[in-house]
């Protein structure tokens, strides 16, 4: 009896230990912790019970006071823990020590976020075995950091057929986001899908790409490395709508176009071509312009209009040998500042390509910037019919070499948009409130083609120029992450050192420090 009486306090402390460890553990299990829990107390009850006269002697003491007074300072330091704690859980900042930012989104993802109105749902259905599910919570975790208006479900298709009826669910891994009544789906746990789907859904109305076809340019359908298949189905997965447009006619030219792209034509526009695409620009249009060497010379003479200097050149670059390429296909890793290539690190090719660069003289409200230039080992090549490419000081032109420029059309500026203007009211145009115009020209056309698509960031730098002639800037160089190997290549000398440093001599040393310490104070 007197062992009970002396040690029960400590059985007690036991049980309830173990009744809030059973409760974390085994959260679904109410009654277990539950009984141990009262056991607990019952069993502090009793102790106290047996041990009232002494514990009363107990409070009597000053030991008991200098007690009180350092439970009382603990109480105070762990209320102040749960403060801050609670502080910090509501007002939490999330701070990411990757070198490449592996675990925050891009500045363009967070920018749309914090543009949102209103919520959007999203339900991501995903069986508990499916390994996507962790990656595609810690995302949505950061993306519910950035704005209080994304709200996130997951579900498991097993356990909720109703839903999986409901939302037409076929595919493990499938998230709904709902916005306003509309919904998309993406299937990936990419941030660059469940950005773009944001995008899609908070957007006012779908925007129409058209691609000129009929002068030797590149096919929309065509799957080999001449044609464009590949850019158009990026382009429909943020969203645009892709079509093709046989001839770039007054008449028959369509209203709805948010953007003409013109990929390389070999032929020459005709004259009312030109005509209706320098209408559709002093309007407020925008084009996208790529034009190969030796090919479609007659566009040389509209580009002035426009301030752009088509040169007949090719242009080399010694730089390209180096990474596996040949001379004929420039390389650009440095970019001038513009939307299109901010925050814009990777490398470009450009295969077979001619110099465009900003005229001397630019008709008033043309505002013409290059934003692509090759490097400085490169240069322009005037001499075509030579078999042999040499660069001639006299005739060529050394890099670096603008290839890619960029404009902008103040129509206020010239008065192109006012209803009164010369030829409006025979444009077949609608009046854009004297919106600018846009115009990017680029001095190669397979840069985005199924054969150089994927190289570098070839397919990047055309769906940024698209994005930012359809003023669509969010959707600019969201680009993947990818970790840097930290590996360290160590010879078998170096190795062995390591090892004896580490594992003998090290310890030891701190094995003789502390014999020797122990013996010297033996002496004391």
């Amino acid at each position: 009896m007197e062992y009970i009486k002396k040690y029960l306090n400590y059985a007690a402390y036991a049980l309830l230990f173990l009744a809030l460890l059973a409760f974390n553990i085994w959260p679904y299990k109410k009654t277990f912790p539950l009984v141990l829990a009262i056991l607990g107390f019952l069993s502090l009850a009793v102790y106290i019970a047996l041990n009232l006269s002494k514990l009363k002697k107990t409070f009597t003491r000053k030991s008991f006071l200098y007690s009180s007074n350092l439970a009382l300072i603990i109480i105070l330091v762990l209320g102040i823990v749960v403060i801050v704690n609670f502080f910090f859980a509501k007002h939490h900042h999330r701070f990411d020590f990757t070198e490449s930012k592996l675990h925050s989104l891009a500045d363009q993802s967070i920018s749309v976020l914090k543009n949102l109105d209103k919520e959007i749902q999203i339900k991501g259905f995903f069986l508990e075995g499916n390994y996507e599910k962790a990656k595609m919570e810690n995302l949505l975790q950061i993306y519910s950091y950035h704005s209080s208006k994304i709200k996130v479900e997951f579900i498991d298709p097993d356990k909720n057929p109703g839903l999986v009826k409901r939302y037409e669910i076929t595919q493990d891994g499938t998230t709904i986001l709902e916005y306003e009544g509309k919904e998309s789906r993406i299937t990936s746990t990419a941030e660059e899908d469940i950005t773009n789907a944001i995008i899609k859904l908070t957007r006012g109305g779908e925007k129409i790409i058209y691609f000129l076809e009929g002068h030797g340019e590149g096919s929309l359908e065509d799957i080999e490395d001449a044609g464009y298949s590949q850019a158009k189905n990026e382009m429909e997965k943020i969203g645009y709508k892709v079509q093709k447009l046989s001839l770039a006619l007054q008449g028959t030219f369509p209203d709805d176009a948010a953007l003409l792209v013109i990929p390389g034509p070999v032929k020459d526009l005709i004259p009312e071509e030109l005509d209706t695409i320098q209408s559709y620009l002093s309007r407020g249009g925008r084009v996208f312009l790529m034009i190969d060497p030796e090919s479609a010379s007659g566009i040389d003479s509209f580009l002035l209009d426009f301030g752009i200097q088509l040169e007949n050149d090719l242009i080399i670059d010694t730089v390209s040998r180096l990474m596996g390429g040949d001379y004929f296909m420039p390389v650009v890793s440095e970019y001038e500042f513009h939307d299109i290539t901010r925050k814009f690190r990777y490398a470009t090719f450009f295969p077979y390509a001619r110099s465009v660069e900003p005229a001397e003289e630019k008709p008033d409200g043309i505002f013409v910037q290059s934003i692509a230039k090759s490097s400085a080992n490169s240069w322009s090549e005037r001499q075509l019919d030579h078999q042999k490419v040499t660069f001639d000081e006299e005739s060529d032109k050394a890099g670096p070499v603008s290839l890619a420029c960029v404009v902008t059309i103040d129509n206020r500026e010239t008065g192109a948009g006012d209803p009164e203007s010369e030829g409006a009211e025979s444009s077949g145009f609608e009046n854009s409130n004297r919106r600018e115009g846009r115009l990017a020209v680029f001095g190669d056309s397979d840069f985005f083609s199924n054969q150089y698509y994927n190289l570098s960031g070839n397919g990047n730098l055309f769906l940024n120029t698209a994005n930012w002639l359809t003023e669509e800037e969010d959707l600019i160089s969201i680009q993947p992450k990818t970790t840097t190997p930290r590996t360290i290549h160590l010879s078998p000398s170096q190795g062995k050192m390591i090892f004896f440093v580490s594992l003998i001599i090290l310890p030891l040393a701190v094995l003789i420090t502390g014999i020797t310490v122990w013996l010297r104070r033996r002496k004391l």
